[in-house]
């Protein structure tokens, strides 16, 4: 096994409740210590057509836990002639995170994700590496850059931003992390999920080269 798949990889992802749509974003700098082990990480991951997700921790819980869901929310699909909702997908892959982080290990398995979604209304959860799940009404931000992240939003979040407003303060608080947290870095990614599906709104790519 790739021993970059057993470290955790420091972050800054962030979710924001915006008036017609909810923001995820995050950097794509993965690190193991002191190493930048990949430069070109994608940290938010649609999980189906209405649903997304940003990632922080353990490389490989990350992969695994992800792969479960979709195959948890394919199942479930199956059984009850529906597509689960943002609720359900939250609850499940905040049972499957509880269940992972209790198991006997010498690697402990810590994982912290931020899904978004959109059923009969947008909802934004925070799933964090306890196994325990908060719904969030404003901004929510994870990894080793989210207290920087959390002054952008402090100073700038207001309620009912527009999309546009939303991937700009998205990018701020996500490269305010970026100047301060050495885990952080690369370039930002920012998803928009709103009543037509989840999509990429912008890919902000950063030189860390000398000029």
């Amino acid at each position: 096994m790739n021993e970059n798949n057993v470290l955790s990889a420091g972050t800054t992802t962030i979710g924001l409740v915006c008036k017609d749509c909810i923001v995820l974003a995050a950097d794509k700098r993965a690190t193991a210590g002191n190493f930048i082990a990949h430069k070109k990480v994608d940290k938010v991951i649609p999980i189906n057509d209405k649903m997304a997700l940003t990632t922080s921790g353990m490389v490989s819980d990350i992969q695994l836990l992800i792969k479960l869901l979709k195959a948890e929310l394919k199942l479930k699909s199956i059984r009850v002639e529906r597509e689960p909702n943002v609720s359900e997908a939250a609850n499940l892959l905040t049972n499957i995170i509880y269940s992972n982080v209790r198991k006997l290990s010498m690697i402990p398995g810590i994982t912290h994700f931020l899904l978004g979604g959109t059923d009969t209304k947008l909802r934004l959860y925070d799933l964090y590496a306890d196994g325990s799940i908060t719904e969030i009404d404003d901004f929510v931000a994870s990894g080793s850059g989210s207290v920087i992240a959390y002054g952008a939003f402090e100073v700038n979040y207001k309620k009912d931003l527009s999309e546009s407003e939303g991937v700009e303060l998205a990018i701020k608080a996500v490269n305010a992390a970026m100047q301060r947290d050495t885990a952080t870095g690369e370039g930002i990614d920012v998803y928009v999920i709103n009543k037509a599906g989840v999509r990429k709104a912008a890919h902000k790519k950063v030189s860390t080269k000398a000029e």
